[in-house]
């Protein structure tokens, strides 16, 4: 089997907001895979990034070198996925790949009701961090199109503000109408992270993801043992890769519920182990895409259609860019799935 890559910049509709700055461009790269003897069959998998976040980009040189290595060494590679502890996106793109060719190169990555288009997964409504005016127009929007799961991301504006727009949003919807998500990505310091979940609980809120930044694991877990509004691990799970090291953080924090993206946790060998050793303390869990074009979220929720999970997950960002990848994948009224060829 040979292989290649090619990097791909995709551009935002609009810029996005989030913790760590606007976004305007994302930048990808497939792997491609194909047999000598049959080069027409190839299978095709994402290695998707997010500057600042992804534990194995430090800069498109490096980036490329390792897969580069990749692609030269497969037999190698394929052959121990402990070598990509380090490198869970290029992992993840990997997987999808071979995935992708053991099921003749068409996108099939796994055989399920999802991919034979017979599932829809419903999904929670991203609104992205802006001023108030632009974060309102995307809750109208959201609530047009029939989600019934919203969930914001908080920290770029003040918190008074933040408040009041989930407040407006509670006046009109009770909880079993509309199931409000709150994402902190690390934004709230430990000394004032209680004080804010309190007030945040006024409004029936789901869950909140990253409270305070990773790493805090004695914080995290009196926060956890504390809140009133359950907490969501996500960044925290970054750079876990040692099985003993992922059932000593679970059970020490204790969280609610923990969220996965395979390009960053491990790729789907990483969130498989992560969904085992969850179910096994009975923390609940969802899956969330991380920016990938429709190649790489199409290979999430196939992989998502994997588990009888009817939690809305976050699969929604395939709308992103003005130059995404052509897909099947449809969303109608909260819910995506795999739209069947005429």
């Amino acid at each position: 089997m040979k292989a290649s890559f090619k990097k791909h910049t995709f551009y935002f509709k609009r810029p996005s907001g989030t913790s760590r700055g606007v976004l305007t461009e994302k930048h990808s790269w497939f792997i491609e895979l194909f047999e000598e003897k049959n080069p027409t069959v190839k299978g095709i998998g994402e290695c998707s990034i997010i500057p600042g976040l992804s534990p194995d980009f430090v800069d498109f040189e490096s980036y490329e070198i390792k897969l580069n290595e990749v692609c030269l060494n497969l037999e190698k590679y394929t052959s121990n996925f402990d070598l990509f502890n380090e490198f869970p996106s290029i992992l993840f793109g990997l997987e999808t790949a071979l995935l992708d060719i053991q099921n003749g190169g068409k996108q099939i990555i796994f055989n399920n009701s999802f991919s034979s288009g017979e599932r829809r997964i419903p999904i929670n409504g991203l609104i992205w961090m802006g001023d108030a005016d632009f974060m309102q127009e995307q809750i109208e929007q959201k609530l047009a199109e029939g989600f019934s799961c919203l969930k914001m991301k908080i920290g770029a504006i003040d918190f008074d503000s933040e408040l009041r727009i989930l407040e407006s949003i509670r006046n009109r919807f009770s909880s079993d109408k509309i199931t409000l998500r709150v994402d902190a990505n690390g934004a709230f310091p430990p000394s004032e992270a209680l004080s804010k979940l309190k007030r945040l609980s006024e409004f029936d809120i789901h869950s909140i993801e990253q409270p305070i930044q990773q790493g805090q694991w004695e914080e995290m877990k009196q926060l956890c043992a504390e809140t009133k509004v359950p907490i969501a691990l996500d960044e925290e799970l970054i750079g876990v890769t040692d099985l003993k090291d992922r059932k000593y953080l679970l059970d020490t924090i204790q969280p609610q519920f923990i969220i996965l993206k395979p390009s960053l946790h491990g790729g789907i060998t990483g969130c498989k182990e992560w969904i085992s050793l969850a179910e096994e303390r009975s923390i609940p869990w969802w899956i969330t895409s991380a920016l990938e074009s429709n190649i790489g979220l199409n290979a999430v929720c196939q992989f998502t259609g994997e588990y009888g999970n009817n939690l809305p997950q976050g699969l929604g960002t395939g709308g992103l860019y003005t130059n995404n990848i052509e897909s099947n994948l449809t969303i109608e009224n909260g819910e995506i799935y795999l739209k069947k060829h005429e």
